[in-house]
């Protein structure tokens, strides 16, 4: 069994990017996990269509914390196709062993070992789906 808490991980959710909530956002969203009680709430603002500020509240496990803090820590310029296809790629990487995003976007590599647990694998994409309807609830 591979250990889900490697230290990279433990970094990413201590480090906390952009954690806490933006005054008067464009768009904001709340979802929650209930098999396992994880909660994120991912708070946007958007500049032609692209995220200019991005922040999020996680009362949730490790994974799902540091999944938060690698979005909003690299969040800043993209728009909602470009969190779909991040989404999609992280989703395939879970399932289907599928290679690892590339670019900005290589630092969740450090969730490759929760591939192998499929409950877990909600946890690590909570926060994108919640940015990703943020961005939808946004005219």
């Amino acid at each position: 069994m591979t250990n889900l808490y490697q230290k990279d991980v433990l970094h990413h959710a201590a480090a906390a990017h952009r954690a806490g909530r933006l005054d008067d956002p464009d768009g904001s969203v709340m979802l929650d996990n209930p098999l396992c009680g994880d909660r994120v709430t991912i708070d946007i603002k958007l500049s032609d269509g692209a995220i200019s500020d991005i922040a999020h509240e996680a009362k949730a496990c490790v994974l799902c914390q540091a999944s938060a803090s690698i979005l909003c820590d690299k969040a800043i310029g993209a728009d909602a196709s470009t969190l779909e296809n991040v989404q999609s790629q992280i989703s395939a990487m879970l399932k289907q062993d599928a290679p690892v995003p590339q670019g900005k976007w290589e630092a969740l590599s450090i969730f490759l070992p929760v591939a192998d647990h499929k409950s877990r694998h909600a946890c690590v994409l909570l926060p994108f789906e919640a940015a990703i309807n943020a961005l939808r609830t946004v005219d």
